[in-house]
Parts: C-alpha cells; sequence; structure tokens
C-alpha cells in the first residue's frame, strides 16, 4: 500500500509541475499587454506620466526581470501561498477574488456530480433488467451525453426561465438583495442555482446510466454469475454480485470524467452569469489579467489532481483485488 501510493503520488507531482508550468507560460503567450490595458485609460488624459506608470506597473507585478527568473518568482511566490494581484480588479490580490468565487463553484459541481453519479449507476442497474425501462433510457442517455453543456445551459435558460419564467436567467442572487444570511436571500440563491445545477446534471446522467447499463449486462453474462446460477442462487443475489462488480468501472469513468465536468462547470457559470470560477476565468480573458487567469486554472488543475488522488485511495480500498496485486 504505501510503494502504491508513493508511486501515486510521484506521478501526480510530476504532474502537478507540468500543469503549473503550462499554466504560468499559456497566458503569457496570449496577445496583448495586462500593463498597457491599465494604463491606456490614463493616456488619454494624462501622456506624460504613461511610461512612470508602466515602469511602476512592471515591477509590481515582477515583469520587469528576464522569463527565467519570472518562472522562479512564480513558484516562489506559490509556496508562500501568493498568486500575484490581479489586473483587473487592481489592487485586489488573485488569492481573495478566487476565495470569493470558490463556493459558488463547488455548491454547483459537489451535488451535480455526486447526484448524477449515484441516479445515474441506479437507473442504469434498472435498465439493465427491465425491457420498457432500457428502451427508453438507452435513446435518452445518449442524447443527452451527445449534447454540449452550452447547448443543454441554453436550451433550459430559454424554456424555464424566458419562455416559462419559472427561474431566473443569470446571476447567483438577485442583484437587488443585499448578500446576509437570511431566508430571502436563500430562496433566491436556490432559484438562481436550479438551471445551471440541471443542466450539469442531466448531461452526466445519461453517461452513467448507459454506462452501468452495459457493465450489469456483462457481469451477468460472466461465468460467476453462470455458476452462481446453476448452484440455484436467487437473481437477486447474483444482480447484487453483479452491481459491485459493475460499480469499480465507474468509480474508475469518475475519476476520468471529473477534468470534464469542472470544464462544463465553467461553460456553464458563462452562460448563466454565475459567479463562481467560469465567470472570472472568462472576465480574466476578456480583460488580459493573466495574473488571476493562472490562479483561477490553478485552482482547477490542483481540485482535479486531489479529487483523482482521493479515487485513486478510493478503489483500492473497494477492490479487494488491488490489494491482492499489491501484495504479489
Amino acid at each position: 500500500m504505501r510503494k502504491y501510493l508513493l508511486r501515486k503520488l510521484g506521478i501526480y507531482t510530476l504532474t502537478l509541475w507540468v500543469a503549473v508550468t503550462l499554466n504560468w507560460l499559456l497566458p503569457r503567450l496570449m496577445p496583448g499587454d495586462p500593463v498597457r490595458r491599465m494604463v491606456s485609460q490614463v493616456a488619454a488624459i494624462n501622456p506624460e506620466v504613461v511610461h512612470v506608470m508602466e515602469d511602476y506597473f512592471q515591477r509590481m507585478f515582477g515583469l520587469d526581470v528576464p522569463m527565467w527568473q519570472q518562472y522562479l518568482n512564480y513558484w516562489a511566490a506559490l509556496f508562500r501561498g501568493d498568486l500575484g494581484i490581479s489586473a483587473w480588479m487592481f489592487p485586489r490580490p488573485v488569492s481573495e477574488i478566487i476565495m470569493g468565487a470558490l463556493p459558488w463553484t463547488l455548491g454547483l459541481m459537489i451535488p451535480a456530480i455526486g447526484l448524477s453519479w449515484i441516479v445515474g449507476n441506479r437507473l442504469g442497474a434498472l435498465a439493465a433488467r427491465s425491457k420498457w425501462l432500457d428502451n427508453t433510457t438507452l435513446p435518452v442517455g445518449y442524447l443527452l451525453t451527445a449534447t454540449p453543456y452550452m447547448w443543454i445551459s441554453i436550451l433550459l435558460a430559454y424554456l424555464f426561465a424566458m419562455q416559462l419564467g419559472w427561474f431566473p436567467v443569470a446571476f447567483g442572487f438577485n442583484p437587488q438583495l443585499v448578500p446576509v444570511w437570511s431566508w430571502t436571500f436563500a430562496w433566491s440563491v436556490l432559484q438562481h442555482w436550479f438551471l445551471p445545477f440541471l443542466s450539469l446534471f442531466m448531461v452526466q446522467l445519461g453517461g452513467w446510466a448507459i454506462g452501468m447499463r452495459n457493465m450489469i449486462i456483462y457481469e451477468l453474462e460472466s461465468d460467476y454469475a453462470n455458476y452462481l446460477d446453476s448452484l440455484g442462487a436467487s437473481r437477486k443475489m447474483i444482480r447484487r454480485y453483479a452491481f459491485r462488480n459493475a460499480l469499480l468501472p465507474q468509480v474508475t469513468g469518475l475519476a476520468l470524467q471529473l477534468g470534464t465536468v469542472i470544464g462544463g462547470a465553467l461553460v456553464t457559470e458563462i452562460v448563466f452569469a454565475y459567479p463562481g470560477l467560469g465567470r472570472l476565468i472568462l472576465n480574466a480573458i476578456q480583460n488580459q489579467d493573466y495574473f488571476l487567469l493562472q490562479g483561477v486554472l490553478l485552482f482547477v488543475v490542483i481540485g482535479v489532481l486531489i479529487a483523482n488522488f482521493v479515487i485513486d485511495i478510493v478503489y483500492v480500498l473497494i477492490d479487494p483485488r488491488t490489494r491482492t496485486g499489491m501484495e504479489t
């Protein structure tokens, strides 16, 4: 177990280093200069101070040194927990801005991922032994899985918000309310949360249902299922063993799908103007604030790696064959 965890930890550490390096490099390859954008408004009023302000901000953001030194300074700042200062919302720290948006993204993603995985697996298991449910689940599941997150979000916003008026179309809460702990504010947050959650839930639900349905059918036709049936075991017991074995690939699939789910969540937040990390990424790109952009992407990368590492540990605990392989 220790060797397995150390090997996995080494792989994730290497992955983190590559991801952080690309996260630092790619925004700097984007066209535009955040410092010049900051001083562009001053240039029309007082052109004489433009060069002074540019030099000041270049030193403040650490852009007055060679690229290799910027890279080393970036790693040194990360070890101190410093993500820098936002150029778009100057002089607010990037970490403060991200921590303000992170609860909205987590509150949207965790229920969508968890409920879609649980409901999808149960629905797929039922469809594997019910013909009419299988004929319904399979085509609907393929349709939902093939539909991009953005399309589902736009359709839900058009139908339930713009046409029926049941839910608000944008934002995380009513802009006329003050963010305080009250039933009115909580109800407004819940109303604005539902459509983004539903779009993520629907797309993921179809994939989990199809995957579990196919795995259950495969397990019910395997040798151990036929052997148990020949011994006179009940169908209920055979299906219970089949469900447990079919659940293992679904756990692996959950780890593989986390990156896709997070990407879909960010796109969904942009469609609904939801105040999460996706909205921050859009604003950072529009305002050429690659300090904020690399900070948000760093949080996303670290979150995906941590979740995958936890799932790897869970997989070892729930699959005895993995522990047996470690011992040999």
